[in-house]
């Protein structure tokens, strides 16, 4: 456990980091503005996902969110970095797709046939996926898996999944719409070329270079090895992008890569940065996945706030986990690490009142 000087030495940095996840310092005001910050927001959990432009913005409402999936086609879900579901501007689908997905594809077969699905079946699977959705779509994943049965291709246990994940690997399919009866709605899929239009020529140069230009501006200060686990590319991917935008990088005593000034970068960058308030985050928030060490955040309570890979809900306060909460029945609950101050819980109490008023 590293030492309380060793911290104390590390806290400008991870202030900067928060005033680029727009954790700290003036909030978003769409919920485009948040992702395009981020590049690439953890999308496995809709409500995580919702959550986390919440914390980053103000004023918004879940119901923003669905919106700008909906009506204005300006968000998407889909596969990318890691192989894990991300929400993203429907602008940066193309270039983020070439970059991201080619590299998942080995392991997709492996899964598809460890779940019992050959090759010759995962391929008629996709071609029912792309009929159904030409014809009839936007579909839920329950109704994708309807007719991929009843073409006689296996989707019991996990073998769905990966054959919609193969889909979207093959530039296919996104996750667009949302849709439904009056209840909780469900995200639906579309095909690529109707939602978003024919696939322009993509430079894997220029991409590279914006993929670290980009997440530097959401992630900075960062080393090249948390752009490389954030986006699941090669070490040597990552430094050819980071080399082609070197001019526009700001030079540390660190050694870390960090925009320069009119470069996008974040507004603590430079200069003094601060801690975020005391706020809620939701499930997988992007803050656990932005770098290699989660310790600074997390501490001695990461295996309480990360277990077999699942990411829960949890109390920021001045920088560090706090505690883990839970929504029921429209009610917030805490779960303490250690005892809070009067101060700490009633700032906490109104951040669960704005969870409560955003969901909706």
């Amino acid at each position: 456990m590293p030492s309380r000087r060793r911290l104390a030495r590390r806290s400008p940095l991870i202030a900067e980091r928060f005033a680029a996840q727009l954790l700290a310092g003036e909030p978003a005001t769409s919920a485009g503005a948040v992702v395009r910050r981020l590049l690439a927001v953890q999308g496995q959990d809709p409500r995580g996902a919702r959550l986390a432009i919440r914390a980053r913005s103000a004023g918004l409402r879940a119901a923003d969110v669905d919106r700008a999936l909906t009506i204005d086609r300006s968000l998407l879900i889909t596969w990318l970095n890691r192989g894990t579901l991300h929400l993203i501007a429907s602008e940066d689908f193309w270039w983020l797709h070439a970059l991201t997905t080619p590299q998942q594809a080995a392991g997709c077969a492996r899964r598809l046939a460890q779940e019992g699905v050959p090759p010759d079946d995962a391929d008629k699977a996709v071609g029912v996926i792309e009929t159904a959705l030409g014809s009839d779509g936007p579909l839920t994943r329950r109704q994708l898996g309807e007719r991929i049965a009843k073409a006689g291709v296996r989707t019991q246990g996990q073998a769905l999944v990966y054959l919609l994940f193969l889909a979207s690997a093959r530039g296919i399919i996104v996750r667009g719409p949302m849709i439904g009866p009056a209840g909780p709605a469900e995200h639906g899929f579309v095909l690529v070329r109707d939602w978003l239009g024919a696939a322009p020529p993509i430079d894997r140069e220029l991409a590279l270079a914006e993929l670290a230009r980009r997440y530097l501006a959401g992630h900075g200060p960062a080393a090249d090895r948390d752009l490389a686990k954030w986006a699941g590319l090669p070490l040597r991917d990552v430094r050819r992008g980071l080399t082609a935008i070197a001019g526009e990088l700001r030079e540390r005593d660190d050694g870390l890569a960090e925009l320069a000034a009119g470069q996008g970068q974040s507004a603590g960058a430079g200069g003094e940065s601060r801690l975020p308030p005391a706020r809620l985050l939701g499930p997988f928030d992007p803050v656990l996945h932005g770098w290699v060490d989660r310790e600074p955040i997390l501490g001695p309570q990461r295996q309480i706030v990360t277990v077999n890979g699942l990411f829960r809900p949890f109390a920021l306060v001045a920088g560090r986990a706090v505690a883990t909460w839970r929504l029921a029945g429209g009610q917030v609950t805490l779960k303490p690490f250690g005892p809070l101050s009067e101060p700490v819980t009633t700032a906490l109490a109104a951040d669960a009142a704005d969870v409560c008023r955003f969901l909706g």
